[in-house]
Formats: C-alpha cells, structure tokens, sequence
C-alpha cells in the first residue's frame, strides 16, 4: 500500500519563476520545488535530507496533466521521463493530483516519493504551468 503524503499549498515565486508546493501543518513534511529552464522543467521532490531531481520536457509535462482521468484502482496513469527517471501522475475521484518522481536503479529497485497535491494547490499549480483544462 503506498502512503501519498500531501502537499496543500502552492506559493509562487515571480523573481525567480519557481513554485513550492508544501503542506502547512508541519516544515518536517516533504516539499515540491519547479522551475522553467527553456524546454525543460527542472522538479525537485525532496523529504529532509532525500531529495529527487527530475527535469522532464514541459510540452510533455503539461501534454500529460491536461490529459488526466481520475481511474478507479489506479494510482498513477501517466507518466513522463524515461525508464530510469521519470514522474508518473495520476488523479484521485476528489481531484488532487498524485505524483510519485521516481529513480530506477534497476530491474531489482527504485526509489519514490508519494505526493498528493491538493486540488486548489493542484489548481495555481496548472496555471503556472499554464496546463490546458480540457
């Protein structure tokens, strides 16, 4: 059974064109950092002192959040990035965003953090992405 943690709030940097999504009960909880870098977006996913970097193409990125279905039994239904690095992304029946980054070590392993967005974070979120509603 995977343990999605959640993150409820989005701030937006504009000097530096990033956005934190993190959750505000507690500092200790794990945190959400973006970035645009030309066709690339750079996605830090970190807890304390572990953290996941990924840097997935943003047409992909945002091709596959406008595309999102909420699935009965299912997690995560897309993903982006290649076979050793990637985000898999999936939707809840309530609309918050499911995102495990992901580093494959091998056939034997891989690492991920379980993240759930919550849906008004998910929402500043894709409009900073400027993700399409379909």
């Amino acid at each position: 059974m995977r343990n999605f943690q959640p993150l409820d709030h989005a701030q937006v940097n504009k000097e530096t064109d990033t956005i934190q999504l993190v959750h505000t009960e507690s500092d200790n909880e794990p945190t959400l950092a973006m970035r645009r870098e030309g066709i690339y977006v750079t996605i830090s996913a970190s807890f304390g002192p572990l953290e996941i970097a990924l840097r997935p193409r943003y047409e992909d990125l945002i091709r596959t959040l406008g595309r999102l279905q909420a699935v009965d039994g299912l997690h995560t239904t897309r993903q982006v990035g290649t076979a050793q690095a990637y985000l898999a992304m999936g939707l809840s029946a309530g609309g918050e965003l499911l995102l495990r980054p992901t580093i494959v070590a091998d056939a034997t392993g891989h690492m991920s953090l379980n993240l759930e967005v919550s849906a008004e974070a998910r929402k500043v979120l894709y409009e900073w992405l400027n993700v399409p509603m379909s």
